[in-house]
């Protein structure tokens, strides 16, 4: 087994840059076991490689330099035990918004790829059939903003009594609910538990239409005189279903239901 390896070997194992090895040795990170007095080539062993792949573990885990440098200088293994384990969390903290980060960035995707192959107007109105659905109103959040949406489903739960916050779930797609002249966001739920705030949407016929934000309210009466006019239904309440269209902004599905027919 070879027992030293030149800087440009030790990179290579180790799958980084030679001026990452050579600013871990000036910050005292790690240190090469030997250097030429001659021609002042640095050289490392398989120690070294190990505390360097320990590093490169450490620093997926968004931990500083400074950080792990204080980490594996501990002598203590309760210690060291501990900080892993910080590190553990901020590991899952950063794969959870990382996943929830790609269901935005799909949602946005596969709205594109619908606009490239879709044959008429998104702003058509159209008749499609819901199940019952359950659905949260917010106390404080009337509309959707760039804050609030995408990280609405933290505003339900903490609304929820902490004792009950397990018996929730929500689906990732939030709406306006407007009756009477007052209009709340809401989640839908997908398990749930009997609370103030909860309301339940009627299965059946719902008369839709795609609007952009501009048009929402233009859209939204429109579908309710048609409801009026055609169907002789004055809807109780109307939808405004977000449906996230980019990275950084969102369209609405209004829904007016008119039948609790299930064809």
């Amino acid at each position: 087994m070879k027992n030293l390896f030149s800087i440009s070997e030790t990179a290579k194992i180790v799958n980084t840059t030679t001026e990452t090895l050579r600013h871990y040795d000036r910050i005292d990170l790690v240190k090469p076991c030997k250097v030429d007095e001659w021609t002042g080539y640095r050289y490392y062993s398989p120690q070294e490689i190990v505390r360097l792949n320990t590093i490169k573990t450490l620093r997926y885990m968004d931990l500083t330099l400074s950080e792990i440098k204080k980490i594996l200088s501990y002598n203590d293994f309760n210690k060291i035990i501990n900080a892993l384990k910080q590190a553990e969390i901020n590991a899952d903290e950063k794969i959870a918004e990382l996943n929830y980060a790609k269901i935005k960035i799909e949602r946005a995707r596969l709205y594109y790829e619908n606009k490239l192959t879709e044959n008429q107007s998104g702003q058509s109105p159209f008749i499609k059939n819901f199940p019952k659905r359950t659905i949260l109103l917010s106390e404080t959040m009337k509309t959707p903003t760039l804050d609030n949406l995408f990280d609405y489903h933290r505003h339900f739960y903490n609304q929820l009594p902490e004792n009950i916050k397990g018996e929730f779930s929500f689906e990732d797609s939030a709406g306006i609910y407007k009756q009477n002249g007052q209009h709340q966001l809401f989640a839908i739920c997908t398990k749930y538990k009997q609370i103030n705030g909860l309301k339940t949407l009627p299965q059946g016929n719902y008369l839709c239409a795609n609007c952009t934000e501009n048009n929402l309210e233009q859209t939204t009466k429109s579908l309710i005189e048609i409801a009026k006019n055609k169907y002789h239904i004055v809807p109780e309440f109307t939808l405004q279903l977000v449906i996230v269209s980019g990275i950084l902004q969102w369209n609405y599905q209004v829904q007016v239901f008119i039948s609790n027919q299930t064809n």
